[in-house]
């Protein structure tokens, strides 16, 4: 059976610690366009702050998944497809790489059908998640394209998420990445914020997320977004 995200052209990142655009609603986000929403942030993302939102978006069909960075007193509701557990490779703090997840595993009782790992290499180091991660972003094309291998072929990762959170990142590294990969699914994030750069940016990856833009700018900017990555992969 095919993963959930083996089709996913476009996915909207909404995170619970800031505020919607004016006038926006969780339930507008599903009516856009994009194939999944994601649940995450870098702090204070608490299953109080989730939860609600997954109660707002409970009568939503779109599949709705969490990046932890809390430990959840239950696997999944109702309304929520899964876990998303990132692994930072290129994290120096070792909590980010096997710590936070080992806390998890070892004192709650998961169910392995909701929680799927996401291979994350950090590139933008003005980026809070590099900060928080201590993330090693002095990469050239060669250190990025090794990591995503390594998450590919010795960890056996289904996803390699390329995060540039906050810039628009290298096509050209980008699409050296997917190049590499033969199976696994190529996420790229960071600095998509109109028709153009998600044009851009879905050429060269398999998956495009966008985050910042909804909080700033609001839904019809993300529907922008939605419409740049449609044509960057159905153009003939």
């Amino acid at each position: 059976m095919a993963a959930a995200w083996a089709q996913w052209e476009h996915v909207t990142k909404v995170d619970p610690d800031k505020p919607l655009h004016d006038g926006d609603s969780y339930v507008d986000i599903a009516d856009i366009g994009t194939d999944a929403i994601i649940l995450g942030g870098t702090t204070n993302v608490t299953e109080a702050r989730i939860q609600p939102i997954l109660d707002t978006l409970s009568s939503t069909e779109i599949p709705i998944f969490v990046e932890p960075t809390y430990r959840p007193t239950q696997s999944h509701t109702e309304s929520l497809s899964g876990y998303l557990l990132p692994i930072v490779l290129n994290a120096d703090n070792v909590m980010w790489i096997t710590g936070a997840h080992h806390e998890w595993v070892r004192s709650s009782d998961l169910e392995w059908d909701y929680i799927h790992p996401e291979a994350y290499i950090v590139l933008n180091p003005a980026s809070s998640v590099a900060t928080y991660t201590q993330a090693d972003c002095n990469l050239d094309t060669d250190d990025v394209v090794a990591y995503a291998e390594l998450a590919e072929q010795v960890l056996g990762q289904e996803i390699v998420y390329l995060e540039y959170s906050g810039m628009l990142g290298d096509p050209a590294v980008v699409a050296a990445v997917r190049d590499a990969l033969s199976s696994a699914q190529l996420f790229y994030g960071g600095g998509i914020h109109d028709y153009d750069s998600a044009y851009e940016m879905a050429k060269v990856a398999d998956t495009v997320v966008v985050g910042d833009v909804l909080h700033d700018a609001g839904i019809e900017a993300v529907e922008e977004t939605v419409r740049g990555a449609t044509d960057a992969n159905h153009e003939s």
